[in-house]
C-alpha cells in the first residue's frame, strides 16, 4: 500500500470511528433517562428499561444480515444506509407518543445501527495488511468506546436542558450527518462490493466449518459468557458492598471505558513489544487479577483502579480476537465479522443469566473469582492457537 493510499484509508477509518462514536452513544444515551421515561409514561422503571433491551437485542441479532449485505453491496454503502435508517428511527423515538412506540423506535435504531461496528472492522480488514491491522483497529475502537462512555452524559445533559426527546433528536442528527459523509466516501473510493449473492445460512455454515474460524468464534463466545456475564454485576456489587450512590457507582463503572481508551492509545506499542500471543497472555492474567481484586478488596477506592484496569485487560484479549476475526473469512469479511459479533452477543446474553443465578445462590465473591480464573484459562488456550498459526493467518494482500 502506497503512503498516499494509506493516508486516504486512514482518513476513512477516522470517519468510521466517528460513526462508531454515534452508534456507541446511541446505545447508552437512554441509560440515565429511565426514571424520566417511567414518569412520562406512568410505568415502573423496570418497564421503562425495555428501551434498553429493545435496542441491544436488535443490535446484536441483525448483525447476521448486515455482514452479507456489506459483502454484496459494499461495506460503506450499507453502513451509510443503516445510519439513514437509524436516523429515521431515532426521530420516531423523539416524537413517540407512547412507550410502545418508543420501544419500537429503539428496536429499529438498534437494528440499523448494528451495521456500523462489524462492517467497519471488515472494511479495515479489506484495506490494511494484517501486520499493522491491530493498531488500526485499536484506533477505530477508541471512537466506539468514547461514544459508549459519553452516551449517558449526552443523554442526561440533553434531557435536563431540553427534555428527554431532545436526546433522540441529537442522536438522529448525528446519524444523518455521518450517513451523508460515509455515503460520499463510498462513492469516492468506489465501494461497490462483490455484487454476488450467497444465502447467509450457507455462508455462515462455510465459515463455521473452517478450522481458521472455529477457535476465534468459540473463544469470543466463551469470553462473552465469562467476561460480560460477570461485568454486568460489578456495579451492583460495588453499590451494595460499599453503600454508594448511583452516581458514584456509575463513575467507578465508567472507569472500564477509560481503561479501554488507554489501551487504544497504546496498542501500537504493545503489539510491537508483546506480539499477539503476549497480548493475549497479559490480558488473561490481568482480567483474572482484576476480578479477584474487585471481589475481595474492602473499599470502593481500592476497587476503582481495578475496574479501569479491567477495561485495559479486556481489550488486550478482545482486540486480538477482533483482528483475527477479520481473517476468518477473507473472501466475505462482512459475514465473518458479523458472525463473530453475534457469538459475542449471544455469549453476553447467556452469561448474564448464568451469573445472575450464580450470584443469587453464592453471592458475588466466588462467581467473580471463578470468572477471573476461567478467563485466564481461556486466554492461555487461545494463546496456543495464536502461536500455532503465527504467520499463517493473513491473506497475501489488502485491497488497494
Amino acid at each position: 500500500m502506497s503512503q498516499q493510499t494509506e493516508r486516504t484509508a486512514l482518513a476513512t477509518v477516522v470517519l468510521l470511528a466517528t460513526a462508531g462514536f454515534v452508534s456507541g452513544a446511541s446505545m447508552r444515551a437512554a441509560d440515565p433517562l429511565l426514571p424520566t421515561l417511567a414518569r412520562e409514561f406512568r410505568v415502573a422503571v423496570p418497564d421503562a428499561a425495555f428501551v434498553l433491551t429493545a435496542f441491544t437485542f436488535a443490535y446484536g441479532t441483525f448483525q447476521a444480515i448486515h455482514g452479507p449485505l456489506g459483502d454484496r453491496f459494499g461495506k460503506l454503502r450499507v453502513i451509510a444506509s443503516g445510519m439513514v435508517a437509524a436516523a429515521l428511527a431515532a426521530i420516531l423515538c423523539a416524537f413517540a407518543p407512547t412507550l410502545a412506540v418508543l420501544n419500537t423506535g429503539r428496536f429499529l435504531t438498534g437494528m440499523a445501527a448494528g451495521a456500523v461496528i462489524p462492517l467497519s472492522l471488515a472494511f479495515i480488514g479489506d484495506r490494511f495488511p494484517y501486520e499493522g491491522r491491530q493498531a488500526i483497529l485499536g484506533r477505530f475502537i477508541a471512537g466506539t468506546l468514547l461514544g459508549q462512555s459519553f452516551g449517558p452524559l449526552i443523554g442526561g445533559v440533553m434531557s435536563d436542558a431540553f427534555g428527554w426527546r431532545s436526546t433522540f433528536g441529537v442522536i438522529a442528527a448525528g446519524f444523518l450527518l455521518l450517513a451523508v459523509l460515509i455515503g460520499r466516501e463510498s462513492v469516492r473510493i468506489g465501494d461497490r462490493g462483490t455484487g454476488s449473492y450467497t444465502p447467509p445460512w450457507r455462508r455462515y455454515a462455510t465459515i463455521v466449518a473452517s478450522p481458521r474460524a472455529r477457535p476465534v468464534l468459540a473463544t469470543v463466545a466463551v469470553e462473552g459468557i465469562l467476561f460480560f456475564g460477570a461485568l454486568g454485576f460489578v456495579g451492583a456489587h460495588i453499590k451494595e458492598a460499599f453503600h454508594l450512590s448511583d452516581t458514584v457507582t456509575g463513575l467507578i463503572v465508567a472507569g472500564f471505558g477509560i481503561g479501554g481508551l488507554c489501551y487504544s492509545f497504546l496498542v501500537r506499542r504493545l503489539v510491537g513489544r508483546l506480539g499477539e500471543a503476549g497480548l493475549v497472555r497479559g490480558g488473561g492474567w490481568l482480567m483474572a487479577l482484576c476480578f479477584i481484586m474487585i471481589a475481595v478488596l474492602p473499599s470502593a477506592a481500592a476497587v476503582a483502579p481495578f475496574v479501569a484496569l479491567q477495561g485495559f485487560a479486556f481489550y488486550m484479549l478482545h482486540n486480538t480476537l477482533q483482528t483475527r476475526a477479520t481473517e476468518i473469512s477473507p473472501e466475505a469479511r462482512g459475514a465473518g465479522v458479523s458472525l463473530f459479533a453475534m457469538c459475542l452477543f449471544l455469549g453476553q446474553a447467556i452469561g448474564v443469566v448464568l451469573f445472575g443465578w450464580s450470584i443469587e445462590h453464592f453471592g458475588y465473591t466466588w462467581p467473580f473469582v471463578a470468572a477471573g480464573l476461567a478467563l485466564w484459562v481461556l486466554a492461555e488456550v487461545f494463546r496456543r492457537s495464536v502461536k500455532r498459526t503465527a504467520g499463517k493467518v493473513s491473506t497475501p494482500n489488502a485491497r488497494p
